[in-house]
């Protein structure tokens, strides 16, 4: 069997595939692989590399606090020289500096306690902070320093990248309700035809959708604790008893931008998390829902596609125009919600004070925002090749005139002829009608004549109600 499978010189250990000659071809995910280029800017969020990064950033702001509070004397007040080395060291940490984190964690095994360490080396020259030393890690526990980081990773990843990404789609759905609302669609129920509406007011439900929901993602408060081991500032109240650790650290942790939480165990339960995933994910299920949408309609004919030069749509087929970035944004978009509900169902759940189920399921996050940036990318790609195509809308409301039976029965039923909606399903139900014989049906109604003079000169085209104005009132 094997020989069918493989060729003989097959060999899944040639040098080339080694993990020293990782490359984009060789990568193991894609997104580091095919699609690196367009997930290029969570890297500095969510990589190894971003994660020490703001260890750093945790530690250093820490160290700060210490030292700006009056009643901690043995931390005297930095200069000004120190506290913008301790920025620089911040601002400047560059991956070589990581790397060198990393060589230190080999010896120690454990992450938190090799940034510790790096630090001390780092400020070897300065007298200062050398002083102090010792209070880099003050009353912390690990968790401390990661629920922070985490907080902070999120918090800026949302708001440099996700949701910029997710306004561009947001105001391309806009934009097209607003170019596109005074053209008139046959809607379909059930895939039949039904009520008419415009195309513009279709992309302005997708917009509505996005819009609150987008809400629901940005009013998120990230949370982080700075507590100590179980969340009661044990180690912190036996050194100074006098202080007010809660206020101290909450003043510390809003002052990074998050929302402090005073009640943990030796983790921050993640519950925050859980929320901005759960909605990133309501997000993503709308979009799926409009990439499936827009596929049908460009198979419907009621979008074509703009064509790129030299693209190929088909290996045998050369007329095909394939709407391929609205099927590789729901694929994508499938994935990123697989692995956002694990994290919003597993995160908040830790065995007693504290299990290490959450630390390798944190690491995933990048893979979850890769996964929907990509598809963002790729739905707005789609939506930038739209074209509608007024003549194939056309043609279907023309041939759909039973939609008409609607207003035809509602309007018998205003002035009380007797079982309207009976008479118009006898006549329409199934089998269609054409124009002249509806009008012949309105024309013998007993109505006011102005309704009736209304009624026939409707066509499915104009029997569009609110549509125009509320695709672009959007």
């Amino acid at each position: 069997m094997r020989g069918l499978l493989f060729p003989r010189d097959f060999n899944p250990t040639h040098t080339a595939m080694k993990s020293s000659n990782l490359t984009a071809l060789t990568a193991l995910s894609p997104l580091d692989g095919r699609y690196a280029a367009k997930v290029e800017p969570l890297r500095a969020h969510f990589s190894e590399y971003g994660l020490i990064r703001n260890r750093i950033r945790v530690e250093v702001e820490w160290l700060k606090a210490l030292a700006a509070a009056p009643e901690i004397a043995e931390v005297p007040a930095f200069s000004a020289e120190t506290r913008a080395e301790l920025d620089l060291v911040v601002s400047g940490f560059a991956v070589t500096d990581a790397v060198a984190v990393k060589n230190i964690e080999a010896t120690t095994n454990h992450d938190v306690k090799a940034v510790e360490y790096w630090l001390k080396e780092r400020f070897k020259d300065n007298a200062e902070v050398m002083k102090v030393t010792e209070f880099i890690h003050f009353g912390c526990t690990s968790e401390d320093i990661n629920n922070t980081s985490h907080a902070l990773m999120l918090n800026d990843a949302r708001a440099e990248i996700l949701l910029p990404g997710l306004d561009r789609v947001i105001e391309r759905f806009r934009a097209l309700a607003h170019e596109l609302a005074e053209l008139p669609m046959l809607a379909r129920t059930h895939g039949q035809p039904a009520t008419p509406t415009t195309l513009g007011k279709e992309m302005a439900n997708i917009a509505a959708r996005l819009i609150r929901a987008r809400a629901r993602i940005a009013d998120v408060a990230m949370q982080a604790k700075f507590n100590g081991a179980v969340g009661n500032y044990n180690a912190h109240l036996s050194a100074y008893p006098e202080i007010d650790w809660e206020a101290f650290a909450r003043r510390f942790i809003e002052s990074l931008g998050l929302a402090f939480n005073p009640y943990t165990i030796q983790i921050e339960p993640h519950d925050a998390m859980a929320e901005l995933f759960d909605a990133l994910a309501r997000v993503n299920t709308i979009l799926i829902d409009a990439d499936r949408d827009l596929w049908q309609y460009i198979s419907m004919g009621y979008f074509k596609q703009k064509t790129k030069a030299g693209e190929v749509g088909s290996s045998t087929m050369p007329h095909k125009v394939n709407p391929i970035d609205f099927e590789n944004s729901e694929g994508n978009l499938g994935i990123a919600n697989s692995i956002l509900r694990h994290l919003s169902e597993k995160l908040p759940i830790s065995r007693l004070q504290r299990d290490l189920t959450d630390s390798t399921v944190l690491r995933n996050m990048g893979v979850a925002f890769g996964y929907v940036v990509l598809a963002y990318d790729s739905t707005l790609r789609g939506l930038n090749k739209l074209e509608a195509n007024p003549a194939r809308l056309a043609e279907d409301l023309d041939n759909c005139w039973e939609v008409l039976a609607e207003p035809v029965q509602t309007v018998m039923r205003r002035y009380g002829i007797a079982n309207p909606y009976e008479q118009l399903k006898e006549l329409t139900r199934g089998k269609g009608i054409e124009p002249a014989a509806l009008r012949a049906f309105i024309g013998g109604l007993a109505i006011p004549d102005a309704d009736k003079q209304r009624l026939l000169q409707m066509t499915p085209g104009s029997y569009i109600g609110k549509a125009i104005e509320l695709a672009k009132n959007i």
